[in-house]
C-alpha cells in the first residue's frame, strides 16, 4: 500500500502537532507502539480546546467519556525528534456515544505514519450512559 499522499484536512478535524521524545521511543529510535495511543489522547484535547471546552470543563458539567475500543494501524514508523501533524475528529456520532477518528502524518501532511480510532460512551460520574446533551452536541458534533 502506497503510505505517501498530499492530504488536505478533512471535515471537522482539529491539526494538533508533536515533537517525538527521546523518551517515546525505543532502543532503535522509534516511535513506541504504545505512545500512539497517548498521542491520539493529546490530540483528542486539542479538538476540545478547539471547540471552546476542556475535559475538565466537561466532566464538571457532569459527562465522562471513557474509552469503550481503541485501535490504531501502524503504516510508516517515527522516529525520535520527528514532528507529527495529527488530525482529530468526530466520526458516527450517536445519542450516547461517538468515535474520535485520527491520522497522524510527517511534518509536510505528506507521508501517513498511522491511522485509528477511539470509540467513547457519554457516562455520568457513577459510569451509567446517558444522552449526550445539547450543548456537548453543539461542541463535538456540529452541523454538517
Amino acid at each position: 500500500m502506497n503510505n505517501t499522499l498530499r492530504t488536505e484536512a478533512l471535515e471537522g478535524e482539529v491539526l494538533y502537532s508533536h515533537r517525538v521524545s527521546y523518551g517515546e521511543t525505543d532502543c532503535m529510535g522509534v516511535l513506541y507502539y504504545a505512545e500512539y495511543l497517548h498521542i491520539f489522547e493529546r490530540a483528542r484535547n486539542a479538538f476540545t480546546h478547539a471547540r471552546g471546552l476542556s475535559y475538565k470543563e466537561v466532566e464538571e458539567r457532569g459527562i465522562y467519556l471513557p474509552v469503550r475500543e481503541a485501535l490504531c494501524r501502524y503504516r510508516s514508523p517515527a522516529r525520535y525528534d520527528d514532528l507529527l501533524m495529527v488530525g482529530c475528529r468526530v466520526t458516527r456520532p450517536r445519542r450516547a456515544s461517538f468515535t474520535f477518528s485520527y491520522r497522524i502524518f510527517d511534518e509536510e501532511c505528506v507521508l501517513l505514519l498511522a491511522e485509528g480510532m477511539s470509540e467513547h460512551a457519554c457516562t455520568d460520574a457513577r459510569g451509567k450512559p446517558v444522552v449526550a446533551p445539547d450543548w456537548f452536541r453543539r461542541a463535538f458534533f456540529p452541523p454538517a
